[in-house]
């Protein structure tokens, strides 16, 4: 499968190359970047390399996956953001992860909506969760701006979450509601 680009208003989502993992490796190594995941300490830039590799072939296997983030004006990538298949749930997650200088632009939203769209439109899904850690107030926002409804106190990763989820048919009706405004 040849993995998509999207273009948002001032984003890139593109296919990950080789070339992205040193910078997502230095990413991953921010202080607190990883706070809220299972694993806070940031992997070495071998597991990077490897996480990479994973995500080009989970593209392959379920026709979605993570993007690298590229703003349009950087020469490359500040995150990723994409779709995640979960196959201990058989669900679709949206996640989004960006490096600290880009907090608070509304880059992970922007990027979400383009995911949820891919998801819905071009994949079929039926229905996509949000998972964050119940401290994680600034990531639930994003969530909830996309509009994604709290389903409550969750388990995953071994971890406590709050669970949100958007079917496609509230997914619609916002997209109808936001052309309406």
């Amino acid at each position: 499968m040849e993995i998509p680009t999207l273009r948002t208003d001032r984003l890139t989502l593109r296919p990950f190359d080789a070339g992205d993992a040193l910078p997502l490796y230095h990413i991953l190594r921010q202080d607190g970047i990883l706070r809220y995941f299972p694993t806070t300490v940031g992997p070495s830039l071998d597991r990077v390399e490897a996480l990479v590799e994973r995500q080009l072939a989970h593209w392959q296997e379920h026709g979605l996956g993570w993007w690298a983030v590229q703003p349009d004006d950087q020469p490359e990538l500040v995150g990723w953001n994409g779709l995640q298949h979960l196959p201990e749930t058989d669900e679709v997650e949206i996640g989004y992860l960006l490096s600290r200088d880009f907090w608070g632009m509304g880059l992970a939203t922007e990027g979400a909506r383009a995911g949820l769209r891919f998801g819905f439109q071009t994949v079929g899904l039926e229905t996509i969760i949000g998972l964050v850690h119940p401290e994680n107030a600034r990531s639930a926002h994003v969530l909830e701006k996309l509009g994604m409804t709290c389903t409550g106190p969750a388990g995953y990763f071994e971890m406590d979450v709050v669970r949100y989820e958007i079917g496609v048919g509230d997914w619609v009706r916002g997209i109808r509601e936001s052309d309406d405004g």
